[in-house]
């Protein structure tokens, strides 16, 4: 009898140290994967990100691509997103990966509501943080009042700061200063190079040749005029436009020379 409660009480020992070792390799797995821990709303994980660098080098290459689609220096927009964001550690982007700030204006996506410089205003909620930087480029582009800093040069960063804070995007008098320092202390100058397309050398004719783009999701008439190495100007011309609208589906006259 004394030997059956014995083999019972070992048995019932083993079992709780397996199940013990268990759970804390599963935690210690977790932390070394970087997987957000904390409860939120957020489908899309990300790496666990504390410092300016982390997020740099893990948002750099989106920036890069954003920049080679709308023409919007990677250094302004990931020192806006450092900034907007708190390095993706403030609550709009870790519950609603919003990394820019935007309110809702005309948005009919999910919202969150959150203390900026009123109480409760309505921010812009994404599925993931690639949409959040789609957005901010298409935000940019798509606003007659930015327009003016699409004539920069890509590598005048303070002039997009300055011009960002001048059409009304912050209204902290020190916003430029502090997009500028952050560009500054972290080199992200360095990202701001325009597309590695080169241009055939050999022009053996002025013939305008017209090419058909048919509009998908996301595209803009700066994105469409980038991507054939045109002018928005040229396409409006072309297609007989009057504002930068487009729709799903549309059939564009594209001119090339």
């Amino acid at each position: 009898m004394k030997r059956t409660v014995i083999l019972i009480f070992l048995s019932a020992l083993i079992a709780s140290c397996g199940a013990r070792r268990k759970s804390n390799t599963s935690q210690t797995s977790s932390k070394q994967l970087g997987v957000v821990s904390e409860k939120s709303d957020n489908k899309f994980k990300v790496p666990v990100i504390n410092t300016p660098s982390q997020y740099i080098s893990f948002f750099k290459a989106v920036a890069i691509n954003e920049m080679h689609l709308y023409g919007i220096p990677a250094s302004i927009t990931l020192a806006q997103g450092i900034l907007e964001s708190g390095s993706g550690k403030g609550r709009l982007a870790r519950q609603a990966n919003n990394h820019f700030g935007i309110k809702c204006h005309t948005w009919n996506g999910e919202k969150i509501y959150h203390d900026d410089d009123k109480a409760q205003e309505c921010f812009r909620k994404y599925k993931d943080p690639n949409s959040s930087y789609r957005d901010h480029s298409e935000f940019l582009a798509n606003r007659k009042r930015y327009s003016g800093l699409f004539k920069l040069k890509i590598t005048d960063y303070k002039g997009w700061a300055k011009g960002l804070r001048k059409a009304g995007y912050a209204t902290d008098p020190k916003y430029p200063k502090k997009l500028i320092s952050i560009i500054e202390r972290y080199e992200l100058y360095k990202y701001d190079k325009k597309s590695k397309k080169k241009r055939s050398k050999n022009k053996k004719s002025s013939q305008i040749i017209v090419k058909i783009h048919e509009v998908q999701k996301g595209d803009t008439l700066y994105s469409i005029s980038k991507l054939y190495n045109t002018t928005v100007d040229d396409i409006k011309k072309q297609n007989n436009l009057n504002s930068i609208e487009l729709s799903i589906g549309q059939q564009l006259k594209i001119p090339t020379n």
